[in-house]
């Protein structure tokens, strides 16, 4: 096959089309190496997909600490609290604590 008959294929026309060309060129530019890429947008929509998820998470959070703030207005709740999260205890009483060892040996 020589040149001549090379350059008339159909192929080998569109593909060396200047438009075509230019296109090519623009859309490798886009996809890679322009500050707009879209590399880059799909690294900034994966963060964006974890920080909706930690704000999920905190909203959770937030709702789950208001339900025990709310609790606590009870002063028996109150008490309650106190001893079971921070081991506080009243005057002349003793307090015991029993810890369980999860670990197996075999």
């Amino acid at each position: 096959m020589n040149f001549k008959k090379f350059k008339e294929n159909k192929f080998v026309r569109i593909i060396s089309n200047k438009y075509v060309i230019i296109l090519v060129v623009f859309v490798v530019w886009m996809g890679f190496f322009d500050e707009n890429s879209f590399l880059n947008h799909r690294e900034l929509d994966e963060e964006i997909d974890k920080l909706e998820d930690a704000n999920e998470y905190y909203k959770k959070q937030i709702d789950a600490d208001q339900k025990i703030i709310n609790n606590l207005n009870d002063p028996d709740s109150l008490e309650k609290y106190a001893r079971e999260e921070y081991k506080m205890k009243k005057e002349n009483e003793d307090i015991y604590i029993i810890e369980y060892d999860t670990i197996e040996e075999d």
